[in-house]
């Protein structure tokens, strides 16, 4: 991408690749699961252009980062720590914008609640902050609503979803990911993940193209997804690490966008808790909720105009 720079940053006591472009004050973007960096290309090329520094790290695991062995080593604590290092690196003694989508959200949410001396506002994508059910561990909450074939449960045993993903190949895997687009939970029973043979054509949508998915198969061949999947082995060790955090809300600036056909919006008391209050109670300083219609789980690709207006009108208050 042109004008793009990628380093390489010490942080937390791995490498993390970083990619950057522009002037200004700081716009960190925090991607999910599964993407990378790349998965910002449309914000990286809009925002500098108004005054911003983009800057959009592969986490911990991903791309170009380093993927430690262990299963320990992805607690949210790891992850805060690295995005909080680096901006010791990057934005010294500086507050900074944060934007983050899927796992990115869930991290940033942490970082706000963690850190929030570091964060001038933060803007979400897909999941809102949640706060801590004391009474249950969250893969027994998903277990009982979904079953073993719920994808978080299926993601639970090492090395299990890793070989039936190489079984499939990695290009198959990351067109079904990223063109998963109904509000049903994803499942993935054993032996025909996603519900279809390996040799099953996908079609992409039009705003993902047949370049931009090898991109990610590239990397993902590479490096492969048991580091990616650690993020997941570690809900229940991140709820039992959270507990000092029971009942804490985000106080930091937030604006919340969701897709109105994206699964995340559909799980069961999602909505209720983002519309009836539950929200707003727990992150006080939440601005706007905006649930953009006909759009699924990778909004900031499906609709990039809309969210870089969307992320320019709500930080541009804050310059």
């Amino acid at each position: 991408m042109e004008g793009v720079e990628h380093r390489i940053v010490k942080v937390n006591g791995i490498n993390m690749h970083v990619a950057e472009k522009g002037q200004g004050l700081v716009i960190l973007f925090v991607h999910g699961f599964p993407e990378l960096w790349y998965s910002w290309r449309h914000q990286i090329s809009a925002l500098p252009s108004k005054g911003y520094r983009a800057v959009a790290p592969d986490l911990r695991g991903y791309g170009g980062t380093d993927a430690p062995d262990s299963v320990t080593c992805y607690t949210c604590f790891h992850i805060v720590g690295d995005l909080v290092e680096l901006l010791n690196t990057i934005a010294p003694d500086q507050q900074v914008f944060v934007v983050g989508h899927d796992w990115g959200a869930i991290i940033a949410w942490y970082l706000c609640l963690f850190r929030p001396d570091k964060v001038k506002a933060v803007f979400t994508l897909s999941v809102p902050f949640t706060p801590r059910n004391p009474q249950m561990k969250p893969t027994d909450g998903w277990r009982a609503i979904y079953g073993n074939d719920y994808y978080i449960c299926r993601f639970q045993e090492p090395g299990e979803i890793e070989a039936e993903f190489a079984e499939m190949g990695t290009e198959t895997v990351m067109k079904a990911l990223l063109t998963y687009r109904v509000p049903d939970p994803l499942m993935l029973p054993k032996g025909k993940p996603f519900g279809h043979s390996a040799n099953t054509p996908i079609t992409l949508p039009s705003w993902l193209s047949e370049e931009e998915v090898n991109y990610y198969v590239t990397k993902f061949n590479k490096s492969g997804f048991t580091g990616v999947i650690n993020y997941y082995r570690n809900f229940d060790r991140n709820w039992e690490l959270m507990a000092p955090w029971g009942g804490c809300g985000v106080k930091v600036a937030a604006k919340f966008v969701v897709g109105d056909v994206d699964l995340v919006y559909h799980m069961p008391g999602m909505k209720e808790y983002i519309h009836n209050g539950g929200f707003k109670k727990d992150v006080p300083m939440l601005e706007e909720v905006v649930v953009m219609e006909g759009v699924g789980h990778f909004i900031h690709m499906e609709k990039p105009d809309e969210i870089n207006n969307l992320i320019y009108d709500f930080f541009h208050q804050f310059d």
